[in-house]
């Protein structure tokens, strides 16, 4: 990703949403318009266009679905008469030795009780800097995408050859539940407390598909590239935040899964921080050939020490193709991080 040497601001307007619809919690809208304007578009070599129209907006993911036509009327047809023959007519019959086959049942009839046909076994083990290490054994679902849902958090997940994955997942709240959904309805649900997320800020984005979407933590007024930069590019590890010198940037959601959910969490350990400061955080996305000319939807979710859980529904309209290159960045939609030696 090229880093930016300049923002500047365009005059599109900002607006609010309140719609896709996930498991969340503590929902509040959008600021006023007046309050978003931190739009931007640039690329590396500082080249700004005048985009318009670029507006945060409701919006719902819905099927279509076909209304069922009323079946035409049947016209039965009288069966020809079947006349009996004479008893001369009546061929001979010999006495045949006959074993009774087994009786059949009937299909009306309630069966007994059978054992499940998938049994699905999911985990949850809080682990270091208040994450969570999510275990799901469904041995007789090989290779099939599932739906986790967690306090609002919603990301596909795939099980290998075996039926089985092994992941460390953010924890969003100190009780954890994880639901998991197979598309065929199998499920299982799994839950373990996160004592440690009462030491941590954690902000997350999250959306559908290949659209560009990027979240942006720029720590202690650190510039873009610089060491403080965390992003998905420059993303750290968990033993950042376990010392308490600085976030790191988790990515969730298999790339195999079609079209499947995607998020990226940052994680920043505001209750053992070496440094007091400021974090600025921005939700970004790149004009490329995938999204150009299209209207690209997130959501975020941003919790301060596990207690309570705000979210953010957006929709957002890319530029047309020959703005690729450029950068779409909103400064003021998150809450920005301030930091204070306890």
């Amino acid at each position: 990703m090229k880093y930016r040497k300049e923002i500047m601001t365009t005059a599109g307007t900002l607006g609010c949403a309140v719609a896709i619809g996930f498991f969340m919690q503590n929902s509040q809208p959008l600021p006023e318009a007046a309050a978003l304007q931190g739009m931007s578009l640039a690329n590396a070599d500082a080249a700004v266009l005048d985009v318009q129209e670029i507006i945060l907006t409701s919006a719902d993911y819905t099927d279509d679905f076909i209304t069922p036509t009323a079946e035409e009327a049947v016209t039965l047809a009288a069966a020809q008469e079947i006349v009996p023959p004479m008893p001369s007519e009546l061929p001979s019959v010999q006495s045949v030795s006959v074993t009774p086959a087994p009786l059949m049942r009937d299909a009306t009839q309630p069966t007994l009780a059978q054992e499940p046909a998938c049994e699905i076994i999911a985990n949850a083990r809080a682990v270091a800097a208040a994450m969570v290490n999510l275990t799901l054994d469904a041995s007789c679902l090989p290779g099939e995408g599932l739906t986790v849902h967690h306090s609002g958090l919603v990301f596909n997940q795939a099980t290998d050859a075996s039926g089985s994955f092994d992941i460390i997942v953010p924890a969003m709240a100190q009780e954890a539940v994880f639901i998991f959904a197979f598309g065929n309805g199998e499920g299982a649900v799994a839950q373990t407390n996160v004592e440690e997320l009462s030491d941590y800020d954690r902000v997350a984005l999250q959306w559908k598909g290949d659209t560009g979407f990027e979240l942006h933590a720029r720590e202690y007024g650190s510039d873009y590239g610089a060491q403080g930069h965390v992003w998905s590019g420059a993303p750290r590890d968990v033993t950042t935040a376990i010392t308490g010198a600085g976030g790191f940037i988790t990515r969730l959601g298999d790339l195999d899964v079609p079209d499947g959910f995607r998020a990226e969490i940052y994680t920043f350990p505001t209750g053992t921080a070496q440094i007091a400061g400021e974090v600025d955080l921005s939700v970004e996305a790149e004009v490329a050939s995938n999204n150009c000319g299209l209207e690209i939807e997130a959501k975020t979710l941003q919790t301060h020490s596990g207690f309570e859980i705000t979210s953010r529904d957006l929709t957002l309209s890319v530029p047309d193709c020959d703005a690729a290159g450029n950068f779409l960045v909103l400064n003021n939609l998150l809450e920005d991080l301030k930091v204070a030696l306890n």
